[in-house]
């Protein structure tokens, strides 16, 4: 006897749905698993790491601080991804809109400063991670490199080039020689929302470009070709869609999200640069898209879930001293859940015997 996986020649809609909610429970049951086999009581450890963070109005808000950059990030590789470009280096993308955005706050710092000065970095942060994503649409269109290679690659060049600047260039003179810039003025940060939290204006440009996305995928033609060159390619040729063209399209758009959630981080809760600015946004808001179905609803929503995972971990480092790398354990997992899910969506497992085979 043989397992084989036979394609399906249509996905039951009731399948669509279960699969990203399968997928969750297979990764709390798993993740239960773990904490006992490292001497923690299970459930205990899940109401850290997964009710804790929601359990009152700070914990709500840092869940939302933590989901804004996720959530902008998923919703561009979304579109990425549903056409079938392979964007990996959201989080290269995402610290060049920080570089990008910091710059103009560095050069202002002391000088010449208004409230033209936050739409400005805004801005140059989205045109840096837009300009950083078409390097690996270039080389996929003009050379036919892999852009999951290239765009991977380009992550480590922006963390070295970071780490170089805030070391070196941009150091903060009185920052008692530690690797950061110098505090932000209060010109160059974003605004927070109340008084005594963290919960910023980036939340808000969050949702926003949340509603714009999911009005462009489903009420235009650009969301139509995107659709349409990521399910039938030879199609979209015999419309007139150029592929080419749609990836530097659909690469400039999550480079330009991308980067407009670094200088959101850099500029909202950093407000300065420094060396591990990004705890790997760029990565998560992979698994996001995918939980999310690339839908940008459906990332909104996974985002917030990945977003407890981060607060979650840090109670757990705190109050059961387990490792923070627990988190992107129980991150990683969550992915391959999603996937192996998402593949009964496309084939249906069947037993063979061998000889029928």
């Amino acid at each position: 006897m043989r397992l084989v996986l036979q394609p399906r020649t249509a996905t039951p809609l009731a399948l669509r749905f279960a699969s990203p909610l399968l997928a969750v429970g297979l990764t709390l049951v798993s993740a239960a698993v773990i904490f006992a086999a490292v001497g923690q009581d299970p459930l205990a450890a899940l109401h850290v790491y997964f009710i804790l963070p929601l359990s009152d109005a700070w914990g709500l808000q840092e869940v939302a601080v933590k989901a804004t950059p996720l959530v902008l990030i998923a919703t561009g590789l979304a579109l990425c991804y549903r056409s079938n470009n392979w964007n990996i280096g959201a989080e290269g993308q995402f610290l060049a809109g920080a570089m990008a955005g910091g710059w103009l706050a560095i050069a202002t710092h002391g000088g010449a400063q208004g409230p033209w000065l936050l739409p400005a970095m805004l801005a140059c942060g989205a045109l840096g991670g837009a300009l950083y994503a078409l390097v690996p649409a270039a080389l996929r269109t003009r050379f036919g490199a892999n852009e999951i290679l290239t765009s991977l690659m380009l992550v480590y060049v922006a963390e070295l080039l970071l780490d170089w600047l805030v070391r070196g260039p941009w150091r903060d003179p009185a920052g008692f020689n530690m690797p950061v810039t110098v505090t932000f003025a209060a010109a160059a940060t974003v605004p927070t929302l109340f008084e005594d939290g963290r919960l910023n204006l980036g939340t808000p440009i969050a949702l926003l470009v949340v509603a714009l996305t999911a009005l462009l995928m489903a009420r235009t033609l650009k969301g139509f070709e995107i659709r349409l060159v990521g399910e039938a390619p030879r199609a979209a040729r015999f419309a007139g869609f150029s592929e080419a063209r749609l990836t530097w399209t659909v690469f400039a758009i999550a480079g330009a999200l991308a980067g407009l959630a670094g200088v959101l981080e850099a500029a909202g809760t950093v407000q300065m640069l420094q060396p591990g600015l990004s705890p790997g946004y760029g990565f998560t808001a992979i698994i996001v898209a995918f939980l999310g179905r690339l839908n940008p609803v459906g990332c909104l929503l996974a985002g917030v879930v990945l977003a407890v995972t981060f607060i979650g971990g840090e109670n757990a480092q705190i109050l059961l001293r387990l490792p923070l790398d627990m988190t992107r354990v129980l991150q990683g997992l969550l992915l391959f859940f999603v996937l192996a899910c998402d593949t009964l969506l496309l084939y249906r497992p069947r037993l063979i015997r061998s000889a029928a085979a």
